[in-house]
């Protein structure tokens, strides 16, 4: 019998009689990560790694009914043993580690495998069967390392600010945007986040994770002369919105890994475009793959097609899961965020 098979509700564990990140409510729900679309509300219980806490709670209500265990930390349900291990996706993220009567399967969530300082680093766990997903899974997608990426807005930054205007970076809200600040250089100029990103901050903060001082950008006005010299950092949403004139003079960009393709930068329509991403490349899903040591793959999200093919190719029992996953990196969560802030709170809801 699978550990693991997909159902209406989402991908569901029969010895357990649990879900892993359910797309419809359930009642007993195993979550890797905080993203949109792998945690939603609606669910009886919720299971998480202990990390994750201050993230799902902050996304999905205080009084969730969540018990968390360590990284490492098993427990065992109906006679499957279960366990959370890094993921290093964004803070919380975890790959889930199920064992039933000798056999072994990995769910992975989300994941990339270039430590970024903001969560615990992806830790390959061996297994019988790895759930991979495939977001960035063809080989034109190859990541140059982060501290490259983040030079390159440490310049793009500072050429604004000897200029006099402002910097407009675009990341979605939960992960990219505090690797960013967590990697970037604070000196250069002030830093404004939207009210998307700083309720998530303080998670990140409170979690023991370096974030630099940040302002909510709507305490400045359009002729603060602060704003010729700051970076801002706000969701996709704020894009073209009536909540970007406060910034007058400004250069505009995006943070994505969809930004390795000119046409992805076009139809974004900003100045200039950073292939940042928290999931794994080609040469990362192949290098974690072969890490755990599965002899099936069950490939999700993405470029499942692709992946797949190359791993049989490989040797390796490869199919894919049908799921009803998105990608945080088209932004779910940001698209529900609103672009114009509460002027009472001076926050968006996460």
């Amino acid at each position: 019998m699978d550990l693991v098979i997909a159902r209406p509700e989402g991908l569901y564990c029969p010895p357990g009689d649990f879900y892993i990140d359910p797309w419809r409510p359930v009642e007993r729900s195993v979550i890797t990560h905080a993203h949109g679309d792998h945690a939603r509300t609606g669910n009886e219980h919720y299971l998480a790694a202990a990390p994750g806490e201050g993230i799902l709670r902050s996304r999905l209500g205080q009084d969730i009914n969540l018990q968390t265990l360590a990284y490492g930390e098993s427990i065992t349900h109906h006679g499957v043993k279960l366990s959370f291990h890094p993921a290093g996706h964004v803070l919380g993220s975890a790959q889930v580690r199920l064992e039933y009567q000798g056999e072994i399967w990995v769910a992975s969530g989300d994941y990339k495998v270039e430590p970024d300082g903001t969560c615990e680093p992806f830790e390959p766990v061996r297994c019988h069967t790895f759930i991979t997903e495939s977001t960035f899974g063809l080989p034109i997608y190859r990541w140059q390392p982060q501290s490259e990426i983040f030079a390159g807005i440490n310049e793009w930054w500072r050429a604004n600010a000897a200029a006099g205007k402002a910097s407009v970076l675009f990341a979605y809200s939960f992960g990219k945007a505090q690797r960013i600040l967590h990697g970037i250089d604070p000196s250069i100029g002030p830093i404004l986040v939207h009210g998307a990103v700083e309720p998530l901050n303080r998670v990140y903060r409170e979690a023991g994770v370096r974030i630099p001082e940040t302002h909510y950008a709507g305490d400045f006005k359009k002729t603060d002369p602060a704003l010729r010299s700051a970076l801002i950092v706000a969701p996709p949403s704020a894009g073209g919105s009536t909540w970007m004139r406060r910034f007058g003079e400004f250069s505009d960009a995006f943070a994505s890994g969809w930004m390795m393709l000119r046409g992805t930068r076009r139809r974004r329509g900003v100045d200039r475009g950073f292939a940042l991403s928290d999931h794994a490349d080609w040469p990362g899903l192949l290098w974690a793959i072969e890490n755990t040591g599965a002899e099936r793959v069950m490939v999700t999200h993405g470029s499942v097609a692709v992946l797949v093919r190359y791993l049989r190719e490989l040797g390796l029992d490869a199919q894919g899961f049908s799921t009803e996953y998105g990608d945080e990196e088209d932004d779910a969560a940001a698209k529900t965020e609103p672009a114009s802030e509460s002027a009472s709170t001076g926050e968006a809801s996460p």
